[in-house]
This record gives structure tokens, sequence and C-alpha cells, in this order.
């Protein structure tokens, strides 16, 4: 049964980051852009409308969590999945990269600076299009060479 709870936890969060993937691309530069758009220009306020986004997954997350719980399911373990993704989601993204919450300087670890790299290089564009690197945890390699540069 742990291990049926572990697995069901870790492809919840390895689908988070394909689904996120293809929602970034497809939805958030695509129909929900005037969302998303927030993001991609610079705010003076902390929360963006952008942030709706990120409260949706964790509704989704804890209503996950809540009906597990309630009916000892394998829900709990996607919700889990799905919070645990966003947790990481919101330090590396919000944290490291976009220093929403001035916490770290300078991070000398290579993966994150080849994350960091590829999200540049993501908002170097203003408009919904052209645009690339929509994912935050796989990335191509290219930003891994770019990154020791």
């Amino acid at each position: 049964m742990i291990i049926t709870n572990l697995l069901i936890f870790l492809i919840s969060f390895i689908f988070m980051e394909g689904a996120s993937w293809c929602i970034h691309k497809y939805i958030l530069h695509g129909w929900l852009w005037k969302i998303h758009i927030t993001h991609h220009h610079n705010s003076k306020s902390f929360f963006e409308l952008n942030d709706l986004v990120s409260l949706f997954f964790a509704s989704c997350s804890i209503v996950l969590i809540i009906y597990g719980l309630i009916d000892k399911d394998f829900k709990l373990w996607i919700g889990a999945g799905i919070a645990f993704y966003g947790i990481l989601y919101f330090i590396l993204h919000d944290i490291f990269i976009h220093k929403r919450i001035k916490f770290f300087k300078r991070i000398n670890n290579k993966y994150i600076q080849a994350i960091s790299k590829a999200h540049r290089t993501h908002h170097k564009h203003l408009s919904k299009n052209p645009s690339e690197s929509f994912g935050l945890l796989w990335i191509d390699k290219k930003f891994f060479k770019q990154s020791q540069d």
C-alpha cells in the first residue's frame, strides 16, 4: 500500500510538469493570455492576475486531499503530488527566478541557473508569440550549456 501511494504521488507530481507545460503553451499563451500577460509585464504589485492559475491548482489539490482523507483513498496522494509540485514551483519560480520574495541573492546551482536562463528566454518577448521554454523542471539541454557561459 505504501509503495502504491508513493507511486501515485510521484506520477501525479511528474504529470503536473507535463500538464503545466501544455497549459502554459496552449492555454496561457492562447485564450487565457489576458490573464497571463500580467506575468510577462513587470508589475509594481506583489500579486498578479496570473496568480489565479496557481490558486486554481491549489484549490484542486486541497479538494483532492480533503476527499482523499474522507474516503481514505488515492485522491489524497494525487492531491499531495499536485501540492508538492506547486510548492516546488513557488520556490523555484517565484522565489529563485522572479525574486518576488527577496530571500536569496544568487544561487550557484547549475540546474537552478539553467532553469533561470530558460525562464528569462521565455520572458524575452512581451507578446504571447513567439515564445519558447514553457516548462519549469524539464528544460532543454541548451540552457545548461548557456548557464555556464
